[in-house]
């Protein structure tokens, strides 16, 4: 049954992306939704619900005020700088209009700690410049009413038509060797996992810091083998990428800000979905 259309008005920064395009998909039956698209594409730009927008040069504000969002949904990607700008502004808006937060964030906030997962509580730290950017912008919106916020800790995305599959598949088709990081251990998740779990936050009113990632462990290497054997019958080139000696965790475990059992996912169940 479809909700109430006039509960909450949503724009989707960063609509025309992976993410941002399967989360518009999901809610624009239950809700008036909006979304921004960078690269002019004549999808987008026939579509009255989009808005053309680039980080760089133009202003948050004039979408913000043309779509009067309650809630808004940050699946930004482009230059640092213009986006930590941006999130000034939404944070401002969201001030003044008591408009709810919800960003995209990811395990790197965690990537200088390599003993461990990670749990939601525990402290950022990150030795790359992506994983700085993302804890900047987790810091600035965690300051506004804790209601009016919701920090979504993802690991690496997967879904049939994600990039990193077309990616995978392109190398094998041109002979090329697919990376695989034999000490690296992480959790994984699903494109349609991460948009039910975004439509049941929105829905039950939910805020804090989310981990987004499946509830058990895989090493790299072992499950993008898996992956390669799902989408290629043919013998594939194999580039082992060692970064330390030792094991190293990038994973994001939910444990405080636990979701209902449907909406929690394995890793078996993503390489299932691969396999359809």
């Amino acid at each position: 049954m479809k909700k109430n259309l006039s509960k909450h008005r949503i724009l989707i920064l960063g609509a025309s992306g992976y993410i941002g395009n399967a989360l518009y998909k999901e809610l624009r039956p239950y809700f008036k939704t909006f979304g921004t698209y960078r690269t002019p594409k004549k999808i987008f730009e026939s579509n009255k619900q989009f808005f053309h927008y680039n980080t760089e040069e133009d202003d948050v504000y004039e979408i913000l005020k043309a779509t009067k969002p309650t809630i808004v949904i940050s699946a930004l990607r482009g230059d640092f700088n213009a986006q930590t700008i941006a999130h000034q502004h939404i944070a401002e808006y969201a001030l003044e209009y008591g408009a709810k937060i919800i960003f995209l964030s990811s395990a790197n906030v965690f990537d200088a700690y390599s003993k461990y997962p990670s749990y939601e509580l525990d402290k950022t730290l990150s030795h790359s410049i992506y994983g700085h950017f993302k804890i900047k912008i987790e810091n600035m919106l965690l300051r506004l009413p804790k209601k009016q916020v919701a920090v979504l800790r993802l690991p690496m995305v997967f879904g049939q038509q994600c990039p990193r599959i077309q990616e995978m598949k392109q190398f094998i088709s041109e002979n090329e060797s697919v990376e695989i990081f034999p000490n690296l251990i992480m959790n994984v998740t699903l494109d349609k996992k991460v948009t039910q779990q975004i439509h049941y936050i929105i829905n039950r009113e939910k805020y804090g810091i989310f981990h987004l990632g499946s509830t058990d462990l895989v090493h790299h290497d072992e499950f993008v083998k898996q992956i390669i054997e799902t989408i290629s019958p043919k013998k594939v080139l194999l580039k082992h990428v060692y970064t330390t000696n030792d094991d190293r965790y990038l994973a994001v475990l939910p444990k405080f800000n636990k979701l209902p059992k449907h909406l929690q996912i394995t890793s078996d169940k993503v390489l299932e979905e691969l396999t359809k």
